[in-house]
C-alpha cells in the first residue's frame, strides 16, 4: 500500500473518532463542555468515549497538518509562503461560517491561525522542532499541575472552568438553532482555542519534524509504539475517564497527565491501523476528503439533533447517539467513494485548492493534488 493511501486512511480513521468526541454536544448540548469531556451522568458509553476517544483524535489531525505542510513545501518551492497564506485564510473564512451556522466547537479557525503560525517556523530543523514541541506540552501539562495544586490547597473551589451551555433554543425551530449559534459560539471558540491550542501547536511541530525526516516514508516500530503508547497512555486514559465531569484535583492531574500521553496512546491507535490495510483501503476516501467530511458531520449532525432538522437533542439514549454517529460516518463514507469515482477531490477541497493557487502559475499547480493529502 502506498504512503498516500494510509495517510488517506489515518485521516479517515481520526474523522471517526472526532464525530464521536462532537456529536455528544449535538445529542446533548446541556450535559456536554465543548472541547473538555462529557459529563458521566450519561453513563458507560459517555465514560467509554471521554476514555479512548477525547483528547485523542485531534492530535493525529494536527499532527497530519505539520506533515502535510512539508509535503507542500517541497512542491510549492518558492511560492510556499504565498500559497500557506492563501491557504489559511480561506480556511479561517471557512471556520468562521461553520462556527456561527453549524458547529460552535469548530477547529478549522484554531488550525488556519496555527498554520500561519508555522509558517515562519518552516526552516526549523527537525530537532529542534520535536524540542520545540515537548517544550510546549511540558510547560502547558505544568500549568495543569499548578491548577491541580491550587484545588488541593483550596478543594472548595472548582478547579477548571467549565464550558457547559445553555442549551434551550438548540432545537426550537431553525431560528432558535441559528440564535442558540450565534450566540454561543464566540465564546466557546476562544475556549477551544486555550484548550486545544498548545496540544494542537505541538502536533503541528512534530509533523513538521516527521515531514521533513520522512519519518512516515520509513518502515514504522510498529510494535514498539504500541507497546509504548498503549502501557503509557491507557492508564491515564482511564483515570481521564474516570474523573471526567467531575471538579478538584483528580480531575485537573487527569488534564495534566492526558496532555502528555494523549500523543502517545494516539500514536498507538494509528499504528494499530497500520496493520489493517484492508481497513485503511476502506476508509482512505473519507480521508482523501477529510474536510468536506468534517464540515458534512456537522450538516447532519445539525439535521438529526437540532432546531434545522428534527430537534431530537436530549430525546437519545447514549447508546442511540453512538448509532447515528455510525450511521453518518458510514453515509459521508459512501458519499465519499462515490464522489471521487468521478472527481479529483472533494467539493471543499476544491475550493480550497483554488483559493490557494490564485495567482499561481498554471504549471506550478497540479503536480502535488494527491502528494499532498488535504488538511
Amino acid at each position: 500500500m502506498n504512503r498516500v493511501t494510509e495517510i488517506d486512511g489515518i485521516r479517515g480513521f481520526a474523522l471517526a473518532g472526532i464525530l464521536v468526541a462532537n456529536i455528544g454536544f449535538f445529542a446533548n448540548p446541556g450535559l456536554s463542555e465543548v472541547g473538555m469531556t462529557v459529563s458521566l451522568q450519561q453513563g458507560p458509553v459517555a465514560f467509554l468515549v471521554n476514555t479512548l476517544v477525547l483528547s485523542k483524535f485531534y492530535v493525529i489531525f494536527s499532527f497530519l497538518f505539520g506533515y502535510s505542510f512539508t509535503l507542500q513545501m517541497r512542491s510549492a518551492g518558492d511560492d510556499t509562503k504565498a500559497r500557506t497564506v492563501r491557504r489559511c485564510l480561506a480556511l479561517l473564512v471557512l471556520g468562521v461560517v461553520h462556527g456561527l451556522l453549524l458547529w460552535i466547537g469548530d477547529i478549522l479557525t484554531l488550525y488556519a491561525v496555527l498554520g500561519m503560525l508555522l509558517l515562519p517556523m518552516r526552516g526549523m530543523a527537525p530537532r529542534t522542532a520535536v524540542k520545540t514541541g515537548l517544550w510546549i506540552l511540558g510547560v502547558w501539562a505544568f500549568l495543569w499541575l499548578a491548577l491541580a495544586g491550587l484545588a488541593m490547597l483550596d478543594p472548595g473551589q472548582q478547579a477548571a472552568p467549565a464550558a457547559t451551555v445553555n442549551p434551550t433554543t438548540f432545537a426550537d425551530g431553525p431560528l432558535g438553532m441559528l440564535r442558540f449559534q450565534l450566540e454561543t459560539y464566540p465564546s466557546l471558540a476562544a475556549l477551544v482555542w486555550v484548550f486545544q491550542g498548545p496540544p494542537a501547536f505541538a502536533m503541528f511541530l512534530f509533523g513538521l519534524a516527521a515531514g521533513k525526516s520522512r519519518i512516515l516514508e520509513r518502515p514504522l516500530p510498529l510494535g514498539r509504539i504500541q507497546w509504548i503508547g498503549y502501557g503509557a497512555g491507557l492508564p491515564v486514559a482511564v483515570l481521564f475517564g474516570l474523573t471526567s465531569g467531575t471538579e478538584g484535583a483528580a480531575s485537573v492531574l487527569a488534564m495534566a497527565l492526558t496532555t502528555l500521553t494523549a500523543p502517545l496512546l494516539a500514536a498507538a491507535y494509528v499504528a494499530t491501523l497500520l496493520r489493517l490495510p484492508r481497513v485503511i483501503r476502506v476508509i482512505a476516501p473519507a480521508g482523501r476528503m477529510a474536510a468536506s467530511n468534517y464540515i458534512g458531520q456537522s450538516v447532519l449532525a445539525c439535521l438529526v439533533f437540532s432546531g434545522y432538522g428534527l430537534g431530537l437533542a436530549g430525546q437519545l439514549p447514549p447508546v442511540a447517539v453512538m448509532g447515528v454517529a455510525a450511521l453518518i460516518y458510514a453515509t459521508l463514507l459512501l458519499l465519499s467513494r462515490r464522489w471521487l469515482s468521478s472527481h479529483r477531490q472533494g467539493p471543499v477541497e476544491t475550493l480550497l485548492r483554488k483559493v490557494t493557487y490564485a495567482g499561481s502559475s498554471s504549471s506550478t499547480r497540479p503536480h502535488e493534488a494527491r502528494s499532498a493529502p488535504p488538511k
